[in-house]
């Protein structure tokens, strides 16, 4: 069974104690992981909806009309949240970035909005960065498995950031192709 990124997200916070959509919301903004993930709160339920017809979470009737709905881990959601753990430490996946769409069309601008363009990204980058510096220090103390979260995105912006300043020294320095 291959899950979703926002349904193994999920079905890791019903794992650490039985919770209800909204709780799952305030997680997510306590522990910052919209930083590092895509899920709006309207699809909590959604995907909630989805693990449980899958057997992965059991959600527990409620007993008032008011109440909310209370989902848990089965234990089939148990194994499959370590297969699947597991599998997203130990294996590559590829993300596109829109830096490589707007590369590919590189040829079609003139040089100056070529430029202009990538460097406006340089500063965008390095505006990330220091964002994402300031939250890491506003959310201290944290468990190591979430400070290295801010790590690996820290060492990605700066890869790119070390990529963009050589490409905009190296593009300055060659002839615009012209079109034929």
């Amino acid at each position: 069974m291959n899950l979703t990124d926002s349904e193994l997200l999920l079905l890791g916070l019903v794992a650490e104690m039985p919770r209800h959509g909204y709780e799952i919301e305030h997680v997510l903004e306590t522990r910052g992981m919209r930083e590092w993930t895509q899920i709006g709160f309207s699809s909590i339920y959604f995907v909630l909806g989805k693990l449980e017809k899958a057997g992965l979470v059991l959600a527990e009737v409620p007993a008032g009309t008011k109440a909310r709905k209370t989902f848990s881990i089965t234990s089939e959601g148990n194994r499959v949240l370590l297969e699947q753990t597991i599998s997203s430490l130990q294996t590559y996946r590829p993300t596109y970035s829109s830096l490589l769409l707007g590369m590919i069309h590189w040829p079609a601008l003139s040089r100056d909005s070529a430029l202009a363009a990538l460097d406006g990204r340089l500063s965008s980058i390095t505006a990330e960065i220091e964002r994402l510096e300031t939250l890491r220090r506003q959310r201290q103390p944290m468990p190591d498995h979430v400070e290295v979260l801010f790590d690996f995105s820290a060492s990605q912006l700066a890869a790119e950031r070390t990529w963009i300043t050589a490409t905009l020294d190296y593009m300055r320095s060659k002839p615009w192709p012209t079109k034929e």
